[in-house]
């Protein structure tokens, strides 16, 4: 998938309802004053709705792309290439730190979290945001399929059961106050078809590909018919550093 088919797809995600109110709720456990990073930010929808209610917000993110986009919408906004593990502030810099949709793809969630204590100051916050990707849940008249597509998918995602690990990563890094709220993204339209192709996608060279042409068939025929049925447990975590 191109960038930039990733970013329409992204904004038509992010302009839901349920993603707007989850977006809400992780702004309202973050601290309102001192500098606050949203790490991973992609084009920088987050960063400019910080902002917007006052927020001292920067965004990182390692995709030169993603960034690219986010300086065009919001100019003279920071924007920096960085990686959650060695993210480019001083010892006690932040107050607050985001990442959304991110620590699924780190490859060590705890040394991230080390370096998320090293940046923010004693009493700063941490907001974590995920889904549980082994938790998709996709109405099917091929449930076998159906099982077999989401597990094979969790083998392409470095950290597929991140989500669910949020708070004790965060209490064994150290952290106190721990929070965790989980939220159910539910969908019924075309939206998702990407994310399911993509569940398919995985499952090549591990089902038969007429047992995967049939299942993507099927679910192209739901979204036609406004059948589609899909939810995705999404976990929001938060904690305050020491």
């Amino acid at each position: 998938m191109s960038t930039e088919n990733l970013i329409e797809i992204l904004d038509r995600f992010d302009s839901l309802p349920g993603s707007v109110r989850l977006r809400e709720r992780s702004y309202q456990l973050l601290p309102a004053d001192g500098l606050v990073a949203d790490i991973g930010c992609g084009t920088g929808r987050a960063v400019g709705e910080l902002r917007e209610r006052g927020v001292a917000a920067i965004g990182l993110d390692v995709d030169r792309d993603m960034l690219a986009t986010a300086r065009e919408r919001l100019p003279g906004v920071d924007f920096r290439l960085a990686d959650a593990g060695a993210l480019p502030f001083a010892d006690g810099e932040l107050a607050g730190y985001r990442a959304e949709r991110v620590f699924h793809a780190i490859a060590d969630p705890a040394a991230a979290l080390a370096e998320a204590r090293r940046v923010l100051a004693p009493g700063g916050r941490i907001v974590l945001l995920g889904q549980d990707w082994e938790g998709i849940l996709i109405d099917s008249d091929d449930v076998a399929t159906t099982r077999a597509a989401v597990r094979a998918r969790l083998r392409t995602v470095a950290q597929p059961h991140v989500a669910r690990q949020y708070r004790n990563l965060l209490l064994d890094s150290g952290f106190r106050d721990v929070t965790v709220e989980v939220h159910t993204g539910f969908f019924t339209d075309g939206i998702v078809l990407p994310m399911l192709l993509g569940l398919a996608g995985a499952a090549r060279g591990v089902l038969a590909d007429a047992r995967v042409e049939s299942w993507i068939a099927e679910q192209r025929r739901r979204a036609e018919a406004d059948r589609l049925s899909c939810a995705i447990p999404i976990f929001l975590a938060a904690a305050t550093n020491p």
